[in-house]
């Protein structure tokens, strides 16, 4: 039973490393706003997670469909695309239950499964030592106003919990402007940052042994910076701007898949966009709009 989970999680793997692709392709491309590709990296997040899809004609599954993926039908409604799962390992010849092509590949993923299952619950436990750290940091932290909190533990701002999170402050920022500091925060705060941050933590965990899940979840972290960065600097002018830039090069760089820090990601690159930054134009907005539901589709629907 073990090994046919694996089977079909290794699976979604494969698909959600497709995915991954196309949008690491879009990423290069400095001019897309980075708040787009947190809806972009929702893709190989769901492919990750749920292994059954809708099938669609045009899907990038449909094209590889003639190379190597095939599709499994497990329920079909008269008159509605059929729920499917992609095989594109096509190590097994029948389903429900699995039954390899050759008895090597049932024993490989046997063996494999109790290996995967293993890290998996090693690497969950590592997030719950982590939060726990975390929630002792919260605990010792001293009110100060309103959600802000006071901490000597800390060397950077940062917005600390999930359910309710509050904005921790090194204890010396007090003396400090904290307008731009604390509208990051806060913008973290209205985004959920933290929970997709756990989030995305968690389902990689479970794909622990696919290097590019992995990258996945280093360029989401910075993304969800990058965006939070662009949801301030929308509000403000280019004076503004240029302060914000230099209240972020006057803080440290740390921070932990917990907390939301003003000071983390690539300093140089948030530099770089802060400067940079031209408000998006409502065209612009509906056409990004467009290409985001566009590659939804592509990406997302399994092979016809």
């Amino acid at each position: 039973m073990l090994g046919e989970v694996f089977y079909w999680v290794f699976n979604m793997s494969i698909a959600a490393t497709i995915c991954m692709v196309p949008i690491l392709l879009l990423r290069r491309i400095k001019k897309i706003p980075r708040r787009f590709f947190l809806w972009l990296w929702l893709i190989p997040l769901i492919r990750m997670c749920i292994p059954v899809g809708i099938s669609g004609r045009y899907g990038i599954m449909t094209l590889l469909s003639r190379f190597t993926t095939k599709t499994v039908t497990v329920y079909q409604v008269r008159e509605l695309p059929p729920l499917t799962m992609v095989n594109i390992f096509m190590g097994a010849k029948s389903y429900f239950p699995i039954t390899y092509k050759v008895n090597l590949l049932e024993k490989l993923f046997k063996t494999a499964s109790v290996i995967w299952l293993a890290v998996a619950m090693a690497s969950i436990l590592t997030l719950v030592i982590i939060y726990s750290v975390t929630q002792r940091e919260m605990k010792d932290a001293r009110h100060w106003k309103e959600n802000l909190y006071l901490s000597d533990r800390i060397r950077t701002p940062a917005v600390y919990g999930i359910l309710k999170p509050r904005i921790i402050l090194p204890i010396e920022y007090t003396t400090q402007n904290l307008t731009h500091i604390l509208a990051h925060e806060r913008a973290h705060i209205k985004r959920k940052d933290n929970f997709i941050r756990l989030f995305s933590f968690a389902v990689v965990c479970l794909h622990w042994f696919n290097p590019m899940a992995w990258l996945m979840l280093k360029l989401l972290c910075a993304d969800i910076e990058l965006a939070c960065d662009e949801a301030v600097l929308s509000t403000y002018n280019e004076t503004q701007r240029r302060e914000y830039a230099h209240a972020l090069l006057s803080s440290a760089e740390k921070t932990n898949v917990f907390t939301a820090s003003f000071g983390g990601s690539r300093i140089r690159t948030r530099i770089d966009r802060i400067l940079s930054y031209k408000k998006i134009s409502l065209c612009s907005g509906i056409a990004c709009s467009a290409l985001i539901l566009t590659i939804f589709y592509i990406l997302l629907t399994n092979a016809s």
